[in-house]
Parts: structure tokens; C-alpha cells; sequence
């Protein structure tokens, strides 16, 4: 894994939250950088660059979420995870914000341990992720871009939105293994309580259309869930 030393934006305008997450990274050895506004946030990234994105959505000027919608949007930082920490704990402003492209989405209130441990999975899984997908490409068939977010067949690019991608190389990693609607749900959005698995099948179904012809390879297993399957 990468060694050297991770810069951290915090977004965050109540001064002793603030304080509190900027004093908790810098003692496991992270580098961090300050923002209390919509505007200074997204000013700060597309400047400095950072390597994850600590936001809370109640902040002025621009909301989290559009903070989020922006730089998600933005090939230049479209890439930088962000985790999502606030008041607001309701399961459709968790949805919507992991639907934004958010990699991870904490409560408050929260245990400073856990926030910690929720980053140091995001590198941990997406140094992983990024040595499982370019396995991948060896098949020259199916090609999964963890930069872009973006995967190819055959050459044909097709795009998809940062869940899509998240969904797809989850089941992408565990080819041939079947995942069960509620381990996507963990997996992919976040969720420790089983809650309605529809949306995973909303998604697949939106998927499939995506992928066309390479649909063929993401397979139904009735009652249970889903199993990708490696191309020949």
C-alpha cells in the first residue's frame, strides 16, 4: 500500500468538531487541511487535491450534498472519496448521498475510533480494489477504470454513475462467488440493518441495460441474489 503521507480535507463549520477530527488524524500520522464553507471546500479540493474528503452536509453557502454533487461531477476530483459526516441520519439522506458518489456516510454523533477505522478501510479497500481490477483487464474483454470510474467491453466504454461502478466491481471482485441483496447492501451502500433490497434490484436492472451485451455475465441466482461471472 501506498506509504506516504495522506492529506485529509475536513469540512466541517462547528469549531470544535473541527477540532476534534483534525486532532484525532494528525495523531495516525495524517496530514490535514480546513474548510468551514460550501465555496472554501470545493475551492480547497480542486486546488490542493486531497486524498479523502471528511464533509458534513449542514454547512453554509453550499450544502454537503452539493459539495459532494460537484466534485463527483468534476473529472479532476470525481476520484477523491469522501465520507459523509452529520446530524442528518435519515435513510434517504444516506441513500442520497452514497448515490452522489460518497464512499462512506457516519451519524453524529460519532465515536472519533470509528471514523478512523471507516478511512483506513477506504485506502486498504481501494489500494485492493485498484490490483483486483487491473487483473481484470487481462481477458481483454471486460475492463473495469477504478480512476474514471468507467468500464469497457470490447473496447466500447460504457459510463456509469459512482454506484453502478461501486456495485459492479464489488461483484466484479467476487467472481463467481454469489452475493446475497443484503451483503450488497453492506457492501456497497454502507447499511448494517437490513432494509428494503429493492434498491439493489433497481440498480442491477439499471446496470444491465448499461452493460448490454456484457450483461450476460451478471447473473441472477433466484431467492438469494447475485453472481458475476468471468467472462471465457
Amino acid at each position: 500500500m501506498d506509504k506516504r503521507k495522506k492529506k485529509i480535507l475536513v469540512v466541517e463549520d462547528e469549531e470544535d468538531v473541527l477540532s476534534l477530527i483534525c486532532m484525532q488524524l494528525k495523531s495516525q500520522g495524517f496530514e490535514t487541511i480546513e474548510a468551514k464553507e460550501g465555496m472554501e471546500a470545493l475551492r480547497i479540493a480542486r486546488k490542493q487535491m486531497p486524498d479523502l474528503i471528511v464533509l458534513d452536509l449542514m454547512i453554509p453557502e453550499f450544502s454537503g450534498l452539493d459539495v459532494c454533487k460537484y466534485l463527483k461531477k468534476d473529472p479532476d476530483t470525481s476520484s477523491i472519496p469522501i465520507v459523509i459526516l452529520t446530524a442528518k441520519s435519515n435513510p434517504s439522506d444516506r441513500i442520497l448521498g452514497l448515490e452522489l458518489g460518497a464512499d462512506d456516510y457516519i451519524a453524529k454523533p460519532f465515536s472519533p475510533r470509528e471514523l478512523i477505522l471507516r478511512i483506513q478501510s477506504i485506502f486498504r479497500r481501494r489500494f485492493e480494489n485498484n490490483a483486483a481490477l487491473k487483473q481484470l483487464h487481462l481477458d481483454d474483454k471486460i475492463r473495469l477504470d477504478p480512476i474514471d470510474k468507467v468500464a469497457y467491453y470490447k473496447k466500447r466504454k460504457i459510463e456509469l454513475t459512482p454506484i453502478e461502478f461501486r456495485l459492479l466491481s464489488t461483484l466484479v471482485e467476487k467472481e463467481g462467488t454469489v452475493q446475497s441483496r443484503e451483503q450488497l447492501l453492506k457492501d456497497v451502500w454502507g447499511y448494517d440493518k437490513t432494509i428494503d433490497t429493492r434498491t439493489i434490484d433497481t440498480h442491477i436492472r439499471r446496470l444491465r441495460d448499461k452493460l448490454g451485451r456484457a450483461s450476460q455475465f451478471l447473473r441472477t441466482v433466484r431467492g438469494i441474489g447475485y453472481r458475476f461471472t468471468k467472462p471465457n
